[in-house]
């Protein structure tokens, strides 16, 4: 079975965008800066195994505390 370096490209490329999504959604919650973790992981992702190493290290790290919780 032949497989095109075209088709791996493309899952590369919708790789990437999943992983630099679900890397927003949790750099929203666990990071100040959530462009960029978006970022790391769409760059992390043009290796697979690394762009899920990733979004598990930010899946366990801690939430950033929100400021409605603390009491005034």
């Amino acid at each position: 079975m032949n497989i095109s370096l075209t088709v791996i490209g493309q899952f590369i490329t919708i790789f990437a965008v999943v992983i630099a999504a679900v890397s927003y959604y949790l750099g929203r919650r666990k990071t100040e800066t959530p462009v960029l973790a978006a970022l790391l992981g769409a760059v992390f992702s043009i290796i697979p195994i690394f762009g899920l190493v990733y979004v598990v290290f930010l899946m366990f790290k801690k939430d950033l505390p929100r400021d409605s919780e603390t009491p005034a």
